[in-house]
């Protein structure tokens, strides 16, 4: 099956979103973080630079739990509107 190329918005918004978990991650390890989630490190570092804009649901759960996020606080924060306009980041 071929992956349909994604847009520059869906681009734009994988890398929102990832910049919303590295920051949440804060001082922790990339691997720590990623082990207790049950993700790889490699995973993780996609997300986290926008190289796997599209996680899928269990991971993005697995992280949050891991980083003390509420799934709704997550998608709240990491929507991107269409103009370009992101969401206040997670603190």
């Amino acid at each position: 099956m071929v992956r349909t190329a994604l847009t520059p918005w869906e681009r734009s918004r994988g890398e929102h979103f990832g910049a919303l978990i590295r920051r949440a991650r804060g001082d922790r390890s990339m691997v720590d973080v990623a082990a207790a989630a049950g993700v790889s490190a490699e995973t993780l570092r996609k997300i986290e630079t926008g190289r796997a804009p599209t996680p899928a649901f269990f991971t993005v759960a697995a992280l949050a739990t891991t980083l003390g996020l509420s799934l709704d606080e997550l998608a709240r924060a990491a929507t991107v509107k269409k103009a370009g306009v992101g969401a206040r980041p997670v603190s």
